[in-house]
């Protein structure tokens, strides 16, 4: 059984994971809009993945015997001038996203609630991932720099991403 504490801050994390997605999917679409597909691609996965750490999150809670209680989603920027900008905007949002698990196993662990403490150790695990691979697309966008080239071989690259199931999903 959750306590009242931690179903509610996991409430508010479903809230911030459907928020991801909406701002993800706002990115895909401003780079569909400009002509990057690859990038767009890159996007449109990051929506699906904040879709399904939002399914997780609403899994556990409904398998611990609490309630969800989906609130509205807040506005998302719309417009990225160039890749990188969104790229940063996407590292600065996944370090936000980092510090909110991070409260949320304070909490459970302030609580005693050992198994919800095991649940997030996953996300911990993901937002390192997550965090990452926003660095690592940054970097190679300085790399390029405004050689249209390299731009379009990086959007390439990022077309054949694919999306994948989390474990805790494909478990289920």
């Amino acid at each position: 059984m959750l306590s009242p504490k931690v179903q509610d801050a996991l409430n508010e994390q479903i809230n911030a994971e459907f928020w991801s997605a909406y701002l993800y999917l706002s990115m895909a679409c401003n780079f569909d809009a400009d002509g990057k597909p690859g990038i767009a691609n890159w996007f449109r996965i990051q929506f699906q993945e904040e879709q399904a750490h939002a399914q997780i999150f609403m899994n556990y809670v409904n398998a611990r015997g609490g309630r969800v209680v989906l609130k509205p989603i807040d506005e998302v920027p719309v417009t990225w001038e160039k890749p990188i900008d969104a790229f940063e905007a996407t590292l600065a949002h996944e370090q936000k996203v980092t510090a909110l698990i991070n409260n949320l196993y304070s909490i459970a662990e302030a609580e005693k609630d050992y198994p919800t403490c095991d649940r997030l150790n996953w996300f911990v695990n993901e937002q390192v991932e997550e965090e990452e691979s926003a660095q690592e697309l940054i970097n190679k966008f300085r790399m390029i720099g405004d050689n249209g080239m390299g731009l379009y071989m990086l959007d390439q690259e990022l077309a054949a991403r694919v999306y994948n199931v989390p474990s805790p999903l494909a478990a289920k």
